[in-house]
């Protein structure tokens, strides 16, 4: 099964499951079934409940936080993660706050779904990493899509917190295998925390990444292996945003995020793990972003700015060998 299919069937097994659910979005009605195909076949199952709306992302955003005010539960797709940024005002000053200003707690469940990342060709005004952005909201958790945790899991949580939250999913992956790790690496996962590690040896620094570009990562982590005997661990969290997770015996430790540089995720990892393990770590965290650039359409321009695993192997070679 591939991640746009594990996604797909875990909105099915939501709305059965879950009979105040809705999901909202442009385009959400089969026969498009969304602009990645995400949602096709929920408007046949459940028509009632499978709204497609204008083209209004701080309307819809708004209309979502009114149905998770009243009791209900709402689920919303933005076409293209870019355009939170209109509906930031309705995620960031209503639906945050709403969870707790109002003398006690309310349930706010709801999910803003935000395909993200370059690869594509789509440009600069569809193909950002926005994750930065909305780090550090009260009220707000992050999660990014990952290729190695049920999304059914995933989408669960999510509910249960009672508090808004945002999906990334990379574009990328839609059509990557769910659960793909290549010998001799090996996976585990532990909670909302994937692990691919080389079996019964010891790391000489951990990387840890986003979904959506864990499999630069890996590729990253192969050619190390093979080429220069550097054996990396990398940790793939399912929700970036309250950030929590058990940090492997390495002293070395890098953070890989497609955004660009700036108040970001990664920094907000630097800082916990800083705090928690700097007595054992070699040197400070090591921060790996794209280019401080707009993303281009063309293909060969898209690649020379966006993190790519030949810029992961390098920064890891050059700060363990540095």
């Amino acid at each position: 099964m591939r991640v746009a299919e594990n996604i797909n069937a875990a909105l099915h097994g939501l709305m059965e499951r879950e009979p105040a659910l809705y999901v909202l979005g442009e385009d959400v009605v089969d026969p498009y079934g969304g602009a990645f195909k995400i949602t096709r076949g929920l408007s046949g199952r459940f028509p009632d409940r499978v709204l497609s709306t204008p083209i209004s992302e701080n309307a819809i955003t708004g209309v979502a936080a009114g149905l998770a005010l009243a009791g209900d539960s709402a689920i919303v797709e933005m076409m293209f993660g870019d355009f939170t940024t209109l509906a930031f005002d309705q995620l960031v000053n209503f639906a945050a706050k709403s969870v707790t200003m109002y003398g006690s707690r309310v349930p706010m469940r709801m999910v803003v779904r935000c395909p993200v990342g370059g690869g594509r060709g789509y440009g600069p005004t569809h193909s950002q990493s926005l994750q930065k952005h909305f780090v550090g909201v009260p009220g707000l958790a992050l999660y990014e899509a990952s290729p190695f945790r049920d999304h059914a899991d995933v989408l669960d949580e999510m509910l249960r917190r009672g508090e808004p939250c945002v999906l990334f999913e990379d574009k990328v992956l839609y059509t990557r295998p769910m659960y793909e790790v290549e010998a001799p690496f090996a996976l585990r996962v532990d909670g909302g925390v994937a692990e691919v590690a080389l079996p019964g040896a010891e790391p000489d620094c951990v990387v840890i990444a986003g979904g959506g570009v864990a499999h630069r990562v890996m590729d990253a982590m192969r050619s190390l292996l093979v080429e220069e005997e550097i054996v990396c661990t990398l940790l793939v969290p399912s929700r970036l945003y309250p950030f929590e997770l058990e940090l492997p015996d390495a002293r070395q430790v890098f953070v890989v995020e497609e955004g660009t540089a700036g108040g970001t995720w990664g920094a907000e990892v630097a800082h916990v793990v800083h705090q928690r393990h700097w007595s054992r770590l070699d040197r400070p965290v090591t921060l790996v972003h794209s280019a401080d650039s707009v993303i281009p359409t063309a293909a060969h321009l898209e690649r020379e700015v966006l993190v790519s695993a030949s810029g992961v192997h390098r920064t890891i070679l050059e700060k363990l060998r540095g």
